[in-house]
């Protein structure tokens, strides 16, 4: 079947986000159709406008818009119009709802979202300490984790933690490694700890494209290394097996990560997160 290819503008304010944000949920349901999509970020003046124009003009395709200055959306509205394309402010629907409901009329004002209020600062603050806190770094600090993720090396603790991060939430890893003893005060956190758990054969792949990017990176002896315990499949079942025995040990939730994306995983581990910080609530409710 040959594939069809179309145009699609991503017209946006700010960062552009919410609109990448949509068209991943959105695009792959298309399984025939090569969709090309072009970003257009921070349009906050009729000059940034007419370069946007100028492209959608250039090569045609539907537009999604999250573009909130009146006289901008109005250019833009114009131009699809005399090319025959959609136009979908997708903000739309969110802020008319919000605005019957509230009683109050948006103010209609290009990045607010990205106010440098107490938020953002929060967010900066996890950045650094998930910085701090990787790879079991910085061990005395886990006292100030808001979650603490362990599991075996590779199991996706690094990047999940910095998405968590990008929430405001303080996120340090420990890398679970059999007979080398876990870090002090661990087994008594006073945060959520949660595993990342991954099938055996999806954890050697990725640790041999480790050791592979390694090896040609010139470090000398990583490829020997390949067939030695780290990627061995009877030991790495075995340090797998250990390593969800100590969490099952310890009362810590374990999330299988192996077809998981890492939205996906922070999704579960905030999750986790609110169901042990109701359990703790509703222990102190009856203690009291």
């Amino acid at each position: 079947m040959n594939e069809r290819r179309i145009n699609l503008h991503l017209v946006s304010e700010a960062t552009g986000e919410t609109l990448n944000t949509l068209a991943r949920a959105t695009v792959p349901q298309f399984e025939n159709t090569h969709i090309v999509m072009h970003r257009w970020s921070l349009i906050r003046t009729s000059f940034q406008l007419h370069r946007v124009l100028d492209g959608i003009e250039h090569e045609p395709g539907p537009v999604l818009s999250t573009l909130v200055d009146q006289a901008l959306r109005g250019e833009l509205e114009t131009m699809c119009r005399r090319l025959n394309l959609p136009v979908v402010p997708v903000l739309d629907p969110v802020m008319n709802m919000l605005q019957e409901y509230i009683g109050e009329v948006a103010a209609h004002r290009p990045g607010r979202q990205y106010v440098m209020n107490a938020d953002y600062f929060k967010r900066i603050d996890a950045m650094h300490y998930v910085l701090q806190h990787d790879d079991g770094q910085a061990q005395p600090g886990l006292a100030e984790a808001d979650v603490v993720l362990v599991g075996v090396s590779r199991s996706s603790k690094t990047p999940t933690c910095f998405f968590l991060a990008n929430r405001g939430i303080k996120a340090a890893n420990v890398p679970l490694v059999p007979h080398a003893g876990l870090p002090e005060g661990l087994e008594q956190a006073q945060c959520p700890v949660i595993g990342l758990a991954i099938e055996a054969q999806a954890l050697i792949d990725i640790r041999r494209h480790r050791l592979r990017l390694i090896g040609n990176g010139g470090q000398t002896g990583a490829i020997r290394h390949t067939e030695t315990d780290y990627v061995d499949e009877e030991a790495v079942k075995a340090e797998l097996l250990w390593a969800r025995r100590l969490c099952n040990r310890n009362g810590w939730p374990v999330i299988d990560v192996t077809r998981r994306s890492i939205e996906e995983t922070a999704a579960t581990v905030l999750q986790l997160m609110e169901a042990w910080h109701e359990r703790k609530k509703k222990q102190a409710a009856v203690s009291s």
